[in-house]
């Protein structure tokens, strides 16, 4: 059994070890844009965004309150746009369940909470990127319904 709960600083250290692995599932993929080893955030970044409304950071722990994965989201919203609509839009910054841990319920669980908080908070959408080099993560996306809206396209020089 899993629960899923707002990331709190005493997960900092947990959170920066799954950062790593997040990094390594890109530099494998992408070597040429991805350093590996590293992480996105460094511990004082961690507490700043853990501590900030607008970019709520979820993590999944097991009956033991071991982290197994996480969700970072960000509160999103462009306003008087000449073509966009006011949308407000949670977007899911990264999600990781730890590579132990893959294939249990984990994501699942995540993601629904971070679609129940969206709606709860009255968000228009949930959005995220996925990297091509990542596939399984696409498979889980669609899994859980989520449609393209956007393609990113590239041209390596």
């Amino acid at each position: 059994m899993t629960y899923v709960r707002r990331a709190e600083e005493k997960d900092i250290p947990r959170v920066l070890e799954l950062l790593v692995q997040v990094d390594m599932v890109h530099h494998n993929g992408r070597p040429d844009l991805f350093k590996g080893p590293a992480t996105k955030y460094n511990a004082e970044e961690l507490k700043e965004i853990f501590a900030n409304d607008e970019t709520p950071v979820f993590v999944c722990e097991n009956e033991q309150g071991i982290v197994l994965g996480h969700a970072f989201t960000i509160y999103k919203q462009i306003l008087n746009d000449s073509v966009l609509t006011d949308v407000r839009t949670l977007y899911v910054d990264d999600i990781c369940v730890d590579e132990k841990a893959r294939g249990q319920g984990v994501g699942k669980a995540l993601y629904e909470h971070v679609v129940e908080f969206a709606k709860a908070q009255g968000f228009y959408n949930v959005t995220l990127n996925v990297w091509t080099c990542n596939p399984s993560a696409m498979k889980f996306y669609e899994a859980m319904g989520l449609k393209p809206q956007k393609i990113g396209m590239e041209l390596i020089l």
